[in-house]
């Protein structure tokens, strides 16, 4: 008899209980069932690797078991490659619903017809729906996953004839019970896709009868500690208070990377060691060096409009500007899960800031010649006062050439700044970030571990605020030597340096700048001030 197999951290695709560590699928959204039994018809979603097909899938099962309902879960996905004809949309939408219900293992009272009955393009669903209802025994309720798949007047069709048929129950017209749609975007991009005008929702839209919008959300600190648990009581490998706190604010719960970055350390370390925070910081730097599809997905939105115009005043730390279509683009983004909420705009989390900022100066970085090694002192820390000189001279050498190539110009100036510093930094030590719209600033820390003559472990830490001087503004020093002073504060140490990118029109010759001084903040430190 083969050994049970031993579970894992899953990244891809669905999770099962006999095959993954995973947390009880249902219970992250039980007003998905509370709905279901009130016969609504309801969208869940959320960004991408989340749970939500995981989810379904054990809803559907659940219950059917109950014996009340026939509950069948589908991929409206291959749909995708009808674009706007609606009648090969019907097509392959009732061809995904049949082989579904194939695969269940349902009785035959329960499965839908062998063959659709005859009715017009644009009704098909509709009827088929309906005629199968009839037949049923049992309560349908149908979960259609990816339902973002559906484009433009396939859209449009399909969500037309299930709210002709919704209203039609009342009059005893056999129809699903209800219906979850799932995918990524919240009910008002629903309500755009099917019928409102671009920028603005259309409350006629033909999905105008759902009851609620529901989005999965991330894991709680104490879901991962669970969920890591798990890991635990099947190996006896353990994670360190320290590195379940670590995993927590690197990924704010974003279920897909909460198991990445496990799986990534188990992978290196083996099942042997107690699991540390030094190697949840080793598996985050090699997950993103190897940008997983995941994170590679999220990447490719950047180059996006709605995308680009809510992360780049994140990116530079100034307010967006606003108008009609500003709220729909925020709302898109946070249903991408790219930013943590829809009024104080931050990027999701720090892995996601990190993987930003390294994409979008990864032109850059090429530009950067200097050898790292040659910023490493003879007792092993890292010369900071160096690096700062090094900068002015490649910011004079390239920076015009370099803002007039990047994408993102309001934020330019830090994503340049980012891009040498990690260049340089990233081999032997880290970057930390902080950066959110409206603060006008970015903080970075530089973390350094080295080992002294005699053999004893130390981490060097460095901060440093960026300001930028846009036209028709106050000299940002004042109150950057304040924000840093709070940075220091917060860091418990006892100096840093405050870097000024002059843009105004009026500013001295690029040849001119890239002047060093010392300045006192007002708690009385002193710092260095680079103005460039």
């Amino acid at each position: 008899m083969r050994p049970p197999r031993a579970r894992y951290f899953n990244t891809t695709g669905p999770c099962g209980p006999s095959h993954h560590y995973m947390l009880p699928p249902t219970e992250r959204l039980p007003q998905a069932r509370e709905l279901i039994e009130m016969d609504r018809y309801f969208v869940v979603h959320a960004p991408r690797q989340t749970g939500k097909t995981t989810m379904l899938r054990t809803l559907a099962s659940e219950l059917t078991a109950e014996g009340d309902i026939a509950a069948l879960m589908f991929s409206c996905e291959e749909t995708k490659v009808a674009g706007d004809d609606f009648t090969a949309a019907e097509s392959i939408l009732l061809g995904s619903i049949r082989e579904a219900a194939e695969r269940s293992g349902w009785p035959e009272e329960l499965m839908p017809p062998d063959s659709w009955p005859q009715s017009p393009p644009g009704t098909r669903v509709r009827t088929a729906l309906s005629e199968w209802c009839r037949r049923c025994p049992r309560r349908v309720v149908l979960l259609l996953d990816e339902i973002d798949a559906l484009q433009g007047n396939s859209m449009v069709s399909i969500l037309s004839q299930l709210r002709a048929g919704h209203n039609a129950r009342h009059e005893g017209y056999p129809f699903p019970a209800s219906v979850v749609l799932c995918g990524l975007r919240d009910l008002r991009d629903y309500k755009v896709a099917s019928g409102g005008e671009p920028g603005r929702s259309n409350p006629a839209s033909p999905f105008n009868i759902v009851a609620e919008s529901l989005r999965l959300g991330d894991f709680t600190a104490d879901e991962i500690a669970e969920l890591y648990d798990q890991h635990t009581q099947e190996t006896g490998q353990e994670f360190t208070k320290d590195a379940l706190e670590r995993v927590f604010e690197l990924t704010q719960g974003q279920p897909w990377l909460v198991n990445a970055l496990a799986f990534e350390t188990i992978l290196q370390i083996g099942t042997t060691a107690t699991i540390t925070i030094g190697q949840v910081e080793e598996a985050k730097e090699r997950l993103i060096r190897k940008r997983a599809t995941h994170l590679d997905a999220l990447v490719a939105r950047l180059r996006e409009l709605r995308v680009e115009r809510v992360i780049e005043p994140i990116l530079a730390g100034t307010w967006p500007d606003i108008d009609t279509s500003f709220d729909d683009d925020v709302s898109y983004v946070h249903d991408l899960g790219l930013i943590r909420g829809t009024r104080e705009l931050e990027i999701a989390n720090p892995i996601y800031r990190e993987v930003l900022l390294r994409v979008l100066g990864h032109r850059t970085e090429r530009f950067v010649q200097a050898d790292p090694r040659s910023f490493v002192l003879p007792d092993g820390r890292f010369d900071m006062p160096r690096l700062l000189e090094e900068f002015v001279v490649f910011w004079r050498e390239h920076g015009e050439v370099l803002i007039r190539q990047e994408g993102y110009h309001e934020a330019a100036c830090q994503i340049i700044l980012m891009a040498f510093l990690h260049r340089l930094v990233n081999g032997g030590g880290q970057l930390d970030r902080e950066y959110a719209a409206g603060t006008k600033r970015l903080d970075v820390l530089v973390r350094w571990p080295f080992t002294d003559s005699e053999g004893g472990r130390h981490l060097q830490r460095e901060a440093m605020e960026l300001k930028v001087w846009r036209a028709g503004e106050n000299d940002p020093m004042p109150d950057g030597l304040a924000q840093l002073d709070r940075y220091l504060d917060r860091l418990t140490l006892t100096t840093g340096s405050l870097v000024i990118f002059d843009r105004r029109p009026e500013a001295p010759p690029w040849k001119e700048r890239g002047g060093f001084d010392q300045a006192t903040t007002p708690s009385g430190r002193q710092v260095t001030v680079l103005r460039v």
